[in-house]
């Protein structure tokens, strides 16, 4: 058997990891190892009293609060899980706010992807800072992560920017991507300190030094793959899932191998990622009417748990994992917040 051939074959038997070759991997060498009888875990799902307007982009605040981003409608949302009541917080007119998240203190940072600028947020007072962007071409921030010092982290996907935001002195540092429409989008931590950024409109997973601020790229051993969201486990495993191609995979940066799995559905869109805190990987496919979330276990290598979501869904964009409850939280299409409450 040839190189290629053994490659293959093997990838198809165990999902085993493949380092970076130039092999054009077909779709259907990777098979979907899901188990027989999967688990469905418990998800509730809560109506966002303001219609049409794509609640989205949940984070867990120090107090057990959640809060969400209205992106139709103009708003951060604080959410009692105990009381199941909303109370909502204006923003500007146009902000169209992307996402949320939360600092230690319970300060909300909010992306406003259509007014151009950051807000720093009191969630007492909804009292709004803007930071805005000196550069006119950074346009569009899109998700941000909290580097665990003093900035944040973010992505403009149409302005091609991935950006620092220093939260004492609003000073924002832009580096821009190697390529036109790279379309920076979903970005998390390492343990180190490094942001990684999957790079939608390429087959690019990119990462940038926090000291010199190099830009390096690195590409899918499929040309087709187009990322969307990530998840870094413990071991600074880097999980992404590939909406076009309908994998997720893992990518090692140690030793700069690649390891990928065929999701369970014929079409699938696997679009928002979390790790819970055993380091399982779960997703949501996105393109099945009924959207289905995931749970995969990388010790065994399989898909042991599929449930489907009660209201559909539309589409599942991001989540966030919430260690004191072991659950997951994410916003619809279909104008709802949901819980999963992980086995």
């Amino acid at each position: 058997m040839n190189k290629c051939g053994f490659l293959l074959l093997l990838t198809f038997l165990t999902g085993t990891s493949m380092a970076q070759t130039d092999l054009d991997i077909p779709a259907d060498a990777v098979i979907n190892p899901i188990v027989e009888n999967p688990l469905q875990v418990e998800i509730t799902e809560w109506p966002v009293p303001w219609p049409n307007t794509r609640p989205r982009d949940p984070d867990v605040a120090p107090n057990g609060v959640i809060w969400l981003v209205g992106q139709g409608g103009d708003y951060a949302a604080r959410f009692n899980p105990e009381t199941g009541e909303f109370r909502r917080k204006e923003l500007p007119p146009g902000t169209g706010p992307h996402n949320l998240v939360i600092d230690w203190d319970g300060t909300l940072w909010i992306a406003g992807n259509r007014q151009a600028f950051i807000g720093r947020m009191s969630y007492i007072t909804g009292e709004l800072t803007r930071f805005n962007f000196a550069d006119e071409t950074a346009r569009d921030p899109h998700t941000m992560v909290l580097s665990g010092k003093n900035e944040i982290w973010f992505t403009m996907q149409w302005s091609n920017y991935v950006g620092r935001l220093n939260k004492r002195s609003g000073h924002v540092d832009l580096v821009p991507m190697q390529t036109e429409q790279a379309r920076p989008y979903g970005i998390k931590m390492d343990s180190k300190g490094r942001p990684w950024v999957a790079l939608l409109g390429t087959n690019g997973l990119a990462t940038v030094d926090p000291a010199s601020l190099e830009l390096n790229v690195i590409y899918l051993p499929r040309e087709e793959s187009r990322l969307r969201r990530l998840a870094i486990t413990r071991d600074d495993m880097v999980w992404y899932t590939d909406y076009a191609q309908g994998y997720i995979g893992r990518y090692n940066p140690a030793n700069g191998e690649f390891t990928e799995w065929k999701t369970p559905s014929e079409r699938s869109g696997p679009y928002a990622m979390a790790a819970d805190a055993d380091g399982r990987i779960w997703f949501v496919e996105t393109w099945p009417e009924t959207n289905m979330l995931v749970g995969f276990d990388p010790a065994s290598g399989t898909f042991f748990s599929v449930t489907p979501i009660p209201s559909g869904a539309g589409s599942v964009r991001h989540m966030v994992y919430d260690p004191n409850r072991n659950s997951l939280w994410f916003g619809t299409d279909t104008n709802n917040l949901a819980q999963a409450v992980l086995p």
